[in-house]
């Protein structure tokens, strides 16, 4: 697992970002960060308000099932949205 202080600001905002999406699994963060589910929980609680962070908490724990691969419902789609920037592996494309 990588160590928070590998991560520079811009990849631990990018791991929020992908955390608050519905669409986003934790199996796509951990491919791209190596950030397990647990690693990804310990992030947001670290740097998320509490208010945020139990926010968060509630809404991955009702939508759980979308936030996992092997439980998420086929008829839910990868979705990309048309402005985002390509992704590979553990890089993010310049700007």
């Amino acid at each position: 697992m990588t160590q928070q202080t590998d991560l520079n600001l811009r990849q631990i905002d990018r791991i929020i970002e992908m955390a608050w999406e519905d669409r986003t699994p934790f199996e796509a963060i951990e491919f791209q960060f190596g950030y397990t589910e647990k690693a990804v929980i310990k992030l947001m609680r670290n740097e998320l308000k509490e208010s945020s962070f139990k926010l968060w908490r509630k809404r991955v724990n009702k939508g759980v099932s979308s936030k996992h691969l092997k439980k998420r419902n086929a008829a839910i789609g990868r979705f990309k949205c048309s402005r985002q920037r390509a992704i590979s592996g553990n890089k993010i494309s310049k700007r």
